[in-house]
């Protein structure tokens, strides 16, 4: 039986209590939790990955939600998921095979099974394997798959009845039976924690602080710490389990670490670039997935100065902010595709108004609504282009879930800097997923340098400076009145302006501000050979995908090398010098080429794509197996070829479409 990678320790004798069973270590392991939307498995997971990092593993995660907000219960579209990868080493994904799966109904099992490893654990919630939910989840009639050989051969399959003995355990506690069915994933949960050797106390903590003291609901803290018990020592004395496997501690370096979620992170960069400035932070914003985490988020610091605003919608959120540049405090709109969509006519406004504005862009599936609880990176061009008009941004995107706190604070630090709208891109993926992040010193930090003009006998509003931005005057300074809006500017005046040569002027000078912010864009850097046959070129969240197929084709002896780009535009002034050290160019995206097309314009180069829209991240096999593709030589003269893993064949088949790139 398999249920993680393997170190090469021997197994060891269980603890007393289960004495027929090994322990068994392992370098790292990728577990899911999946059941209805209403069965708790976000909560489960988040308890599992808090637990094993406190244990010191190295830990990263994917959330995946259902995009109906209640989906009839019992079925394939409402199931919910959550898969965390825990480990001894250094790891940058939530992982690729799954080596335990816990299906809380039929729906569960059949939309997660597929992603399971041959030999892999699955326990199942085998009180709901009758005919009602099999018939919801879509089998035929008369049909059990844990009957099925297909199932039985290929995994190790548990049939827990988790409902029946969570209600057994919670018997005479007072509760209803649908409270009381409310703490199954709690039971399914202890179950996990025995089977890979992980403490309760952490998720008891949680429980009592949680329900106990904050929502002061004792009872309900005490009905779930009894179920989670209660499925720890069913594992413990029924010895079901041959196995119990234990993944050690990972090397980290001294610090206070603490797990984040992207969307938290982000928040906590804003906060932070609001300190760092002296500046207001004031957020202003309409609920869109998967961005409404940071509002959540930010809400609850109103004690650190923070203010959010809800607008009635995405126009007069973005507006709204544009109104606060223009106060002279620090202005953050966020949204995700759509929302984006509709804020371009503002956005059109600040970059005519030169105004500090950041827009954060936490992308899901689309066109239109499209999978609103899915990742993708289908917002580049958009970003780059989606507005009426030369009208050029700042555009920036994060790497991971701890990296957008960084990428927050440089975010405004470029919008302040060079008096520009400045967009940064996350996604679905990294702002749900987590990973430890190690809190950084605050005197590590640099100020963020803000000046305004008081001197009314030298103020020009579009006079620039060395960065060719205009001065950042205060509304009610005395002597600093000026003209603004959407229409033209004179050069230097700032009055309206019909001249064709000043439009033809300001127009550029628009664009050359944009591409002088390269002097604060850091050089290119590979990781692995300074040259070599291929060089894999990512950005945004697929980071840890590339990263960790790079590595693994390097450790194979392969020269390969990769890079990974935050700064979108401008781009790396070296960019260019690095791609001609190579001989070959891969872009592995979650869209269809956008950044393979801007990159084979801008520096001629034959790059060639990798291109993924299942509404989920790259599998690091997927990125191996085209590095391997294209060394080989097989790659022929194709432009992009889609990802051809093994995971995908359960669903549809992978076929070559010309999308135009």
């Amino acid at each position: 039986m398999v249920a993680g990678t393997p170190t090469n320790a021997a197994s060891q004798p269980a603890a007393a209590g289960a004495s027929h069973t090994q322990r068994v270590e392992l370098a790292s392991a990728v577990i899911r939790f999946a059941g209805d939307s209403g069965d708790g498995m976000q909560l489960a997971g988040s308890q599992f990955t808090d637990t094993s990092a406190i244990a010191g593993n190295d830990v990263a995660t994917l959330p995946d939600f259902p995009a109906e907000i209640r989906a009839p219960a019992g079925t394939v579209p409402g199931v919910s998921g959550f898969q965390i990868n825990f480990s001894s080493q250094d790891i940058h994904t939530p992982g690729d095979e799954v080596n335990a799966l816990i299906a809380m109904n039929p729906a569960a099992f059949k939309a997660h099974i597929q992603d399971v490893q041959n030999g892999g654990v699955v326990v199942v919630n085998d009180s709901e394997f009758d005919k009602v939910n099999l018939r919801k989840a879509g089998y035929p009639e008369g049909y059990n798959p844990l009957d099925d050989s297909k199932y039985q051969d290929r995994y190790k399959i548990y049939r827990v009845p988790i409902s029946r003995l969570n209600d057994e355990s919670l018997a005479g506690s007072g509760m209803t039976a649908k409270d009381t069915g409310r703490c199954k994933n709690m039971w399914a949960l202890g179950l996990i924690y025995f089977l890979y050797d992980r403490s309760l106390d952490t998720t008891i903590k949680y429980l009592d602080d949680y329900f106990g003291k904050k929502k002061k609901l004792p009872q309900v803290a005490e009905a779930n710490i009894k179920a989670l018990k209660a499925g720890y020592y069913f594992g413990e004395t029924a010895e079901i389990f041959p196995v119990r496997y234990h993944v050690g501690r990972a090397p980290v370096s001294p610090g206070t670490y603490r797990k984040v979620t992207g969307n938290e992170a982000t928040a906590m960069g804003l906060v932070t670039a609001s300190k760092l400035s002296g500046k207001t932070l004031i957020y202003c914003t309409y609920p869109i997935t998967p961005a409404s985490d940071i509002l959540h988020d930010l809400a609850t610091m109103r004690h650190m100065g923070v203010k959010t605003f809800q607008a009635e919608d995405e126009i007069a959120a973005v507006c709204a902010a544009i109104g606060v540049a223009f106060a002279g405090q620090l202005a953050v709109t966020g949204t995700s595709g759509p929302g984006l969509a509709l804020k371009s006519e503002a956005i059109g406004l600040a970059v005519m108004t030169e105004l500090p504005l950041v827009v954060i862009d936490v992308q899901r599936g689309g066109p239109s609504t499209g999978l609103p609880t899915k990742t993708e990176q289908s917002d580049l061009l958009q970003a780059m282009f989606g507005r009426n008009g030369d009208c050029p941004v700042i555009v920036l995107a994060a790497q991971s879930p701890a990296d957008c706190f960084n990428a927050a604070i440089e975010a405004v630090r470029l919008a302040f800097k060079h008096m520009a709208p400045v967009l940064l891109l996350t996604d679905g993926y990294i702002a749900n997923g987590s990973e430890p992040w190690k809190v950084p010193d605050a005197s590590s930090f640099e100020k963020i340098p803000v000046s305004h003009p008081t001197d009314a006998a030298s103020f020009k509003p579009y006079q620039r400076d060395e960065h060719l931005a205009r001065p950042w005057a205060i509304p009610g300074t005395p002597g600093l009145e000026h003209r603004i809006g959407g229409l033209e500017k004179a050069d230097i005046t700032g009055a309206v302006s019909y001249d064709p040569a000043n439009h033809h002027r300001m127009t550029e000078l628009r664009a050359a501000k944009i591409v002088k912010v390269v002097d604060d864009v850091p050089p290119a850097q590979v990781y692995g050979p300074e040259q070599g046959d291929l060089l894999v070129v990512g950005w945004g969240g697929t980071y840890g995908s590339i990263r960790t197929a790079v590595e693994r084709a390097q450790h194979e002896g392969r020269s390969v090398a990769g890079l990974h780009m935050r700064h979108l535009n401008p781009m790396p002034a070296n960019l260019g010098q690095v791609f001609r050290r190579y001989k070959k160019v891969l872009v592995p995206e979650l869209n269809t080429g956008q950044l393979r097309m801007l990159l084979r314009a801008r520096y001629l180069i034959d790059a060639r794509g990798l291109n993924k829209i299942y509404g989920k991240p790259f599998l690091v096999e997927e990125i191996h197996y085209a590095i391997e593709h294209m060394l080989s030589g097989q790659w022929g003269d194709r432009e992009s070829i889609p990802p051809q893993p093994h995971a995908l064949e359960a669903s549809a088949p992978a076929q070559e479409l010309h999308t135009g790139g």
